[in-house]
């Protein structure tokens, strides 16, 4: 659906609705410029803790690599 910028002012909740059922909706400013209205999706809030119980234990990243970790880990084994 196009619609003037006028009639966008006078109808935006409307052409909100409308985008949110599945409808393209784009207002016409002028010849040259338009713009399209599309819903955002919600993202789901993070939770944290979410691995809570289910990690036994997490690696030291700042601990030196073993040898033959390293090795593998660059591909020269």
């Amino acid at each position: 659906m196009k619609v003037s910028l006028h009639i966008a002012e006078t109808k935006l909740s409307e052409l909100i609705e409308a985008a949110i059922a599945g409808q393209e909706v784009v207002i016409d400013k002028d010849d040259l410029t338009s713009v399209k209205i599309v819903p955002l999706q919600k993202l789901k809030p993070f939770k944290f803790g979410l691995l809570k119980g289910k990690v036994s234990t997490v690696p030291d990243f700042l601990e030196r690599m073993g040898d033959e970790d390293l090795d593998a880990w660059e591909g020269t084994v």
